[in-house]
């Protein structure tokens, strides 16, 4: 309560003290410091004055989010002596300043019964993903577990919602995802092919938001946050204590139970259940449509060969060998080849979609990389065999001499053995190696290198370069050279 006030209705000192929790001492000095004529004080001077007008450009060319640590060297350099923590109020005083005068103003959305169904993604861990839709009405949720975002899981997903929800809204709004999206003209944005057919089966207007319009997806945006943490987190540290991978079926299993538990408790916002909400828009919305539409190419089934493929579009497709004799069915999904096991419904090889005519096989379906092809000699009679156990440099030799067309090479075999036999089975093989290296594929070869022995040069690759200092010579100058003009000028000249 005003003091000076209830001292003029009372008229005491100690009475309006005892009215307003004080004593009567701070009554008497509030009433005479009041009537005395006083000046005002003299506003207090800062030590970041000088810079304050630096300060406020920098965080309006910013937007404010500039920081106070990086402004600070800026505002030394422009004569501020104060401490940093001095400065960090002025920024914060300049920042707050800004916002005030620079806030979006946001209002808040009003939905209408059976208008909008708001659909996202979220990633929920490396190569898991959560599909979220919310009836922006009723609050009403549903969250799906998938292991990728591609067009035909979001539609097969959106398409199971509809069928959970029980009807159809006016509008499907959506992020610029890019499994829906096919262009963007003047800021619109053109729903595929594929999009447009969904959305036409089920009587719906594919609706998306602007870019960074938190605006028009707050909603949607805030049910992917909380369906991470309440559901998506709990669920991945249990698997990561278990120390079991997450299962998508088992992961699916958990988010249908939370979304039992989470439509079955009063939404915080709209203070009402979701599932009592949902049964009165549930009037409003348009019915399911009788037929259920096909998403992505339809399934053939395919029978695996001994070459470990199938053949779809004249074209081959690898899978894995232990699927010899089986048979898979083979998905087309926006330019992916997908074989998936009939029985398990697990996809077993997934491809890019090649011409016909071609093979796209994959190493992992054999055990590893192609070997390189071994056409090397395959000895048959005593003296093949006895002349390819020399090793390896026996084999190049034959090889080598095949390839030089030596059409006696069979009868010569029989000769080399004898030069074996007389001058040793390892010199033997030494002078087959430099009979390789040097490229002499005849037995005369052979034995006129036995017949030189030891002292001949052996080859060696080529090493580094050798440099060596250039010899330097005592030069002249150009002046040491007398020339016509100037022996004539000094009357040296003969003729």
């Amino acid at each position: 309560m005003d003091i000076i006030s209830t001292y003029q209705e009372i008229g005491t000192y100690r009475g309006a003290a005892e009215v307003c929790g004080t004593t009567h001492k701070t009554v008497k000095r509030v009433v005479e410091r009041s009537e005395q004529d006083l000046p005002e004080p003299a506003p207090r001077v800062r030590n970041y004055d000088g810079v304050r007008e630096l300060v406020a450009e920098r965080v309006d060319k910013s937007a404010g989010r500039i920081s106070a640590k990086r402004l600070l060297p800026i505002a030394r350099a422009a004569g501020y002596e104060g401490s940093a923590r001095n400065f960090r109020r002025l920024v914060a005083e300049s920042k707050a300043l800004w916002r005030r005068d620079h806030h979006r103003g946001r209002r808040p959305a009003v939905w209408s019964p059976g208008e909008y169904l708001v659909i996202d993604w979220a990633e929920a861990a490396p190569g898991l993903y959560l599909f979220c839709a919310v009836l922006a009405f009723s609050r009403w949720r549903f969250v799906r577990f998938a292991t990728d975002q591609r067009a035909s899981t979001t539609l097969a997903l959106i398409a199971e919602a509809l069928g959970a929800i029980g009807g159809v809204p006016i509008r499907v709004l959506a992020d610029r995802m890019a499994c829906l999206k096919g262009g963007v003209v003047a800021n619109v944005v053109i729903p595929t092919a594929e999009y447009v057919g969904l959305a036409t089966h089920y009587g719906f207007a594919p609706d998306f938001c602007h870019a960074n319009d938190p605006q028009s997806k707050g909603i949607v945006e805030h049910l992917c946050g909380y369906s991470q943490r309440d559901l998506a987190v709990p669920l991945l540290t249990d698997a990561a204590i278990s120390g079991t991978p997450v299962d998508v079926r088992a992961a699916n299993a958990a988010a249908k139970a939370w979304c039992v538990e989470v439509n079955a408790t009063v939404h915080s916002e709209i203070m009402a259940i979701p599932d009592e909400r949902l049964v009165l828009e549930r009037g409003l919305l348009r019915p399911l449509p009788s037929l259920r539409l096909q998403i992505g190419a339809p399934s053939v089934i395919r029978k695996v060969d001994r070459l470990s493929c199938i053949r779809y579009g004249s074209a081959r497709y690898s899978v894995p060998t232990r699927l010899i004799g089986a048979s898979v069915a083979v998905v087309v999904d926006h330019g992916a080849v997908c074989l998936v096991e009939p029985a398990t419904g697990v996809i077993v090889a997934e491809h890019e979609l090649t011409a016909p005519g071609t093979a796209s096989i994959l190493d992992d379906h054999y055990d590893g990389p192609r070997p390189e092809p071994s056409r090397g000699p395959r000895p048959k009679t005593v003296a093949e065999k006895q002349f390819c156990a020399l090793g390896e440099d026996a084999e190049a030799f034959l090889v080598g001499a095949a390839a030089i067309g030596n059409t006696r090479l069979g009868s010569e075999l029989e000769v080399l053995l004898g030069l074996g036999a007389a001058h040793g089975e390892a010199v033997l093989i030494a002078a087959l190696r430099r009979a390789v290296a040097f490229k002499r594929f005849r037995a005369a070869d052979v034995r006129s290198i036995l017949a030189a022995g030891a002292g001949t040069p052996q080859p060696r690759p080529p090493g580094d370069a050798l440099v060596l200092p250039l010899p330097s010579a005592p030069t002249r100058s150009l002046d040491a050279y007398p020339t016509a003009s100037t022996a004539i000028s000094d009357g040296t000249a003969t003729s």
